[in-house]
């Protein structure tokens, strides 16, 4: 008796019908729908797509959206925290108030940083955590653990999560886009995007709005004469096909099939994606929302808020182009990895001097993109989450800087069956740690969250590697439902 043979026979009886019966409810037979119609893997969705705006550098949640008046009546005054900190500089100089005045915004008053004041128009849709907590104060962990959920590299990003559970809902464009800071990337480079253990083209695809190449590779080298679109064609046809024929003697690479998949859509994404990208064809009203209208051709050598608007709402724009054609989850960066002068949030040195054009040109684009969102229809079912790696501590570095704070730091929420208005977790007085210690809020909530919105159980969507069920909010996580319409 072969292998063949025996494994029928074994498993050929009531075994393989219960198997087979297994597999048909977790919609694993090869012919079994892998999705229900309505998009949703284990329940209806209330979105579609997902925007993730990440702030790289650590950006201060007490000058921008927790408001403490404490730390404006001690300002100046030794801080004193009542335990042992571990800061990671030395960041333990007096209590610094917050840099810029707040305000009052919306319905319920929600208090907003002037520096951040664009957002107050959309107020009313954002739902605001103050008490997220983290795990450590370095850059890359930290990174990592908001964008995969672990504070280590090996682990599939959120978008790519979200690509391998729902799929896409175009053909010629990918699922997963990620709009880097133009200047460069962000702590861990690609790795806060890449698939790791699941199919390949799960992971993001780079592109940089407004450049002169903003997708490598896409099209032949200008300077090579001898290649036509025509030739370019039949060469990625040949490729395809090539590999094709590689692949039937190598079932279940899936390497190749990514491959194969990557010519197809690299050969449709160059009539898709040059019109995606041409935002030339906006309106001029469209164009002054996200404060595009400028004139400007080139800008100050001086970190300034017109060109930190132009780059960071170019991106959302272009965004919201992206989801318009099917794109399932795009990923806006804000700074890049550590350089000087700053051009991220990690503002150790001077927090106003860093911190201002950046959040002012953030609140600008992603305001813009709300409201436009809005007004197209697309907001309810499109999540927007704000992030950054860690917060900044209350306390005063070197004057007028901060530290990092892990301990406590924002992040917000909108559109897609997020209830605005809504402050959920407070941190304590001075926004060092959470109000209620023994019950802070963490990423694994947040992907949960948002999974759920988008009709999966996070503890359902696994992967096995290495003889684990690998999920997004690993162990942990619940859905928090304060924050749902």
């Amino acid at each position: 008796m072969n292998r063949r043979d025996f494994l029928w026979h074994s498993g050929g009886g009531l075994g393989g019908i219960a198997l087979a019966s297994l597999l048909g409810t977790d919609r694993l037979l090869a012919d079994s729908p892998t999705r229900r119609p309505d998009g949703g893997l284990h329940h209806a969705p209330k979105a579609k797509r997902v925007v993730q705006l990440f702030m790289a550098g650590g950006a201060s949640h007490v000058d921008l959206f927790d408001f403490k008046p404490e730390l404006i009546k001690q300002h100046g005054k030794p801080a004193e925290f009542g335990e042992h900190v571990e800061a990671f500089q030395n960041g333990l100089g007096p209590w610094l108030r917050p840099m810029w005045n707040f305000k009052p915004y919306g319905d319920t008053g929600k208090q907003l940083s002037e520096v951040v004041a664009p957002l107050g128009d959309v107020i009313n849709q954002m739902a605001f955590v103050h008490n997220m907590i983290g795990k450590t104060g370095v850059h890359s962990q930290g990174t990592l653990l908001q964008t995969t959920g672990f504070n280590r590299p090996a682990f599939p990003g959120m978008g790519c999560w979200v690509s391998y559970g729902l799929g896409s809902m175009n053909e010629n464009l990918p699922t997963f886009v990620v709009l880097p800071d133009h200047r460069g990337l962000a702590s861990n480079g690609t790795k806060n995007w890449d698939a790791a253990f699941l199919p390949a083209q799960n992971q993001g695809a780079v592109i940089y709005p407004g450049t002169k190449t903003p997708i490598e590779d896409l099209f032949p080298d200008e300077r090579a004469k001898f290649i036509t679109p025509a030739s370019d064609k039949a060469a990625i046809g040949l490729l395809a096909e090539l590999n094709r024929t590689h692949a039937a003697t190598r079932p279940g690479d899936e390497r190749l099939d990514a491959r194969i998949k990557s010519y197809e859509l690299a050969a449709k994404m160059q009539l898709a994606a040059p019109e995606a990208l041409d935002i030339t064809k906006e309106t001029a009203s469209t164009l002054k929302l996200y404060g595009l209208n400028h004139g400007k051709t080139s800008f100050d050598k001086e970190i300034n808020p017109i060109e930190e608007t132009d780059y960071f709402a170019r991106k959302c724009l272009v965004a919201r182009r992206l989801l318009e054609r099917g794109v399932r989850f795009v990923q806006i960066w804000s700074g890049n990895d550590n350089g000087f002068p700053r051009r991220n949030w990690d503002s150790h040195e001077d927090v106003k001097r860093d911190h201002g054009p950046l959040a002012y040109g953030m609140a600008r684009g992603a305001a813009a993109l709300i409201t436009d969102l809005k007004l197209r229809g697309l907001l309810e079912d499109t999540i927007i989450l704000w992030t950054t790696e860690f917060g900044r501590m209350p306390s005063s570095q070197g004057g007028k800087g901060r530290d990092h704070n892990p301990y406590c730091f924002t992040n917000w929420l909108a559109g897609g069956g997020i209830k605005g208005g809504v402050i959920f977790g407070p941190s304590d007085d001075f926004g060092y740690k959470p109000a209620d210690r023994k019950h802070p809020t963490e990423v694994y909530d947040i992907h949960a969250t948002v999974l759920h919105l988008l009709g999966i159980d996070h503890t359902k969507l696994t992967v096995r590697h290495n003889g684990i069920d690998r999920r997004l909010t690993d162990v942990h996580g619940h859905v928090i439902t304060e924050l749902l319409t």
